[in-house]
């Protein structure tokens, strides 16, 4: 059996022909007496309507066309919206991170009265979160004394950068005068400083820099600082951030600053301002025994004892004996000022310091020039001049001792050695 073809599909445009030419002409003149006029208004009929579809559909593409367009709009401001709510939660959480590093340091530095350990944490962390690292980081501190800026801590991207003003250049001397916040995001283009100024005062490029006051009940701490080479650098958002690290910075500095001046004036005798008896021996026990694990190592010990000083209280009265206690220690002080030393009153009338790196044959020497200078520096009691002398006694580490008590009791002796001979000398033993 034959296989059966299987059957095309007929073209359509054959179809189209044969409906629309071939079978209205056959049925025209087989059945119309006016074929021609037939014809005429099927075609026209045809037309109306191929002219009423098309028309149609015109109206129909074009809107679908806008409703894509008004759809593409939407998506477009969708996008926008989506990007602009990614970087809005992308803010978010850097500002949230900020603000929980910011949350644990202050809990931190709030639990520590340390003064370096804060200074360093509140840098650091703001050097990190703002800055990324990049540029320099500086606080100030304000003396009390003097009024003046001085720079007590830097972060710097790179340790080669010379910070020249240590006490501030025009930005600095600026949020001292108005103490508000500052940002800047160009420097060349800012009309309040002259950028030419700035090249002087300081090498370091700068174009960009935020700073903010540390202000604790209306007391003006220092200010704490962030520049950068590169223009717009600094946002209001980091500059909103570092005024909260201040505001929560300040009262912390402020408690550490007065925490080491108590602890400065329990150490200080009240009169002189020398060191203490007490810190006199911790000093040199520590010192004992540092020198201890050092090959070589060295210090001595001068006890001063000032000669007839009763003297001065019965002839002039107590307040003078006040007077020459504070001259000699100051003199002492300002002797030995390029030395490393440690003054102290030892007790009355009596001083000890502590030479650091200082041989025994050394020590005699400064101590004669010392005792040398004191006499001639009179002090001017109830209108009169009056010299002072002091008997001096030397003892060293390690030729005399190698404990604080030893030293002490060698000096000691050394001194009344000095008294016996005649005052006014150095002795050591």
């Amino acid at each position: 059996m034959l296989p059966v073809a299987a059957s095309k599909p007929i073209p359509r445009v054959i179809l189209f022909l044969f409906s629309l030419i071939i079978i209205p002409i056959l049925i025209a003149f087989n059945f119309s007496r006016h074929p021609l006029g037939l014809l005429f208004i099927f075609y026209l009929a045809n037309a109306v309507t191929l002219f009423f579809l098309l028309n149609q559909n015109s109206k129909a593409r074009y809107q679908i066309e806008s409703e894509i367009q008004d759809t593409q709009e939407k998506l477009n401001i969708i996008q926008a919206d989506i990007l602009k709510e990614q970087k809005s939660n992308s803010a978010l959480l850097v500002k949230r991170v900020r603000y929980d590093s910011l949350k644990n340091i202050i809990e931190q530095i709030n639990q520590n009265l340390d003064l370096e350990y804060i200074s360093n944490s509140i840098v650091s962390v703001t050097f990190s979160l703002i800055s990324e690292a990049k540029g320099a980081c500086f606080l100030y501190l304000i003396d009390k004394q003097t009024h003046k800026l001085s720079l007590f801590k830097t972060k710097k991207e790179r340790e080669s950068l010379i910070i020249k003003a240590k006490e501030g250049d025009m930005f600095d001397t600026w949020m001292l005068r108005h103490v508000t916040p500052l940002l800047i995001e160009d420097v060349g283009s800012d009309f309040r400083f002259d950028s030419e100024k700035l090249k002087v005062q300081d090498a370091r490029p700068i174009s960009s820099l935020i700073s903010a006051p540390f202000i604790n009940e209306n007391n003006f701490v220092g200010i704490l600082r962030l520049d950068n080479p590169n223009k717009d650098f600094y946002t209001q958002d980091d500059l909103r951030f570092l005024v909260s690290v201040c505001d929560l910075g300040a009262v912390a500095l402020e408690s550490s600053q007065l925490f080491l001046k108590t602890q400065e004036l329990s150490i200080r005798d009240s009169l002189t301002l020398a060191y203490t008896k007490r810190y006199l021996m911790d000093r040199l026990a520590q010192e004992c025994e540092r020198s201890a694990c050092v090959a070589n190592a060295a210090f001595s010990l001068l006890m001063l004892d000032i000669d007839f000083f009763k003297n001065y209280n019965d002839k002039f009265g107590h307040s003078a004996g006040d007077i020459v206690l504070k001259k000699i220690t100051k003199n002492i002080i300002v002797f030995l000022n390029d030395l490393d030393r440690v003054v102290c009153r030892f007790g009355g009338e009596e001083f000890c310091v502590i030479l650091e790196n200082t041989d025994k044959k050394k020590a005699v020497e400064i101590a004669t020039q010392l005792c040398g200078m004191i006499e001639k520096d009179k002090v001017v009691l109830r209108r009169v001049e009056v010299a002072i002398t002091v008997s001096i006694g030397v003892a060293a580490f390690p030729d005399d001792d190698t404990k604080a008590d030893g030293l002490i009791y060698k000096a000691d002796k050394a001194m009344y050695e000095a008294k016996r001979k005649g005052r006014n000398q150095v002795c050591s033993i």
